[in-house]
């Protein structure tokens, strides 16, 4: 009775290794995340695990990947390849403050502006968790969110020269992810 129960465990144990891991977004190959912040965030929130992403997909829309329990906020840099404009959007995807949307509304935007002679600095900013908490919310709610938005702008205007935009010429792009909820 006991040999049985044994490999009985030992197949249980086996398959739980094999359970798919999802591993943190990483950008395409030839760019880089770079952390946003020296050391840690201010006003840091602890948040529970690893960084998971997560690829979703709505009936009659495309797969969408989202990051969630992000807690080391960070930006890539998506340069044209040819005929520099100067000018920069640093690109804030959708997810409600709970996940981030990093390529329906993020590396999308930045493969259809950088052709343009666009800069796209696209920022993974600090979130959660699909309907976990703390959730940072908009401003005043909570200041993680505006902290990241603001760093990420200084970082742009600081970086301009070595990333080949022109200081003046920075706009921001955003989505909101959060449910569609109508005001008449």
């Amino acid at each position: 009775m006991i040999k049985p129960l044994i490999l009985a465990f030992c197949v249980v144990s086996g398959f739980a290794v094999l359970r798919p891991q999802t591993p943190a977004w990483q950008p395409s190959p030839g760019y880089a995340q770079v952390p946003i912040w020296p050391g840690k965030a201010p006003d840091a929130v602890p948040i529970a695990g690893p960084e998971v992403t997560t690829t979703v997909q709505d009936p009659g829309d495309p797969p969408a990947t989202n990051v969630g329990k992000v807690s080391q906020p960070t930006v890539t840099v998506y340069s044209p390849k040819r005929n520099n404009t100067g000018a920069a959007v640093v690109v804030f995807p959708g997810g409600g403050y709970w996940v981030v949307y990093m390529d329906l509304e993020g590396t999308e935007v930045c493969d259809w502006l950088t052709p343009k002679g666009i800069t796209c600095v696209l920022l993974k900013y600090r979130a959660p968790g699909e309907h976990l908490s703390p959730r940072s919310g908009a401003y005043p709610k909570s200041p993680i969110a505006l902290e990241d938005a603001q760093r990420t702008v200084g970082l742009v205007r600081f970086h301009a020269a070595e990333w080949g935009i022109n200081p003046h010429k920075i706009g921001v792009l955003g989505f909101r992810q959060e449910g569609i909820s109508w005001q008449q």
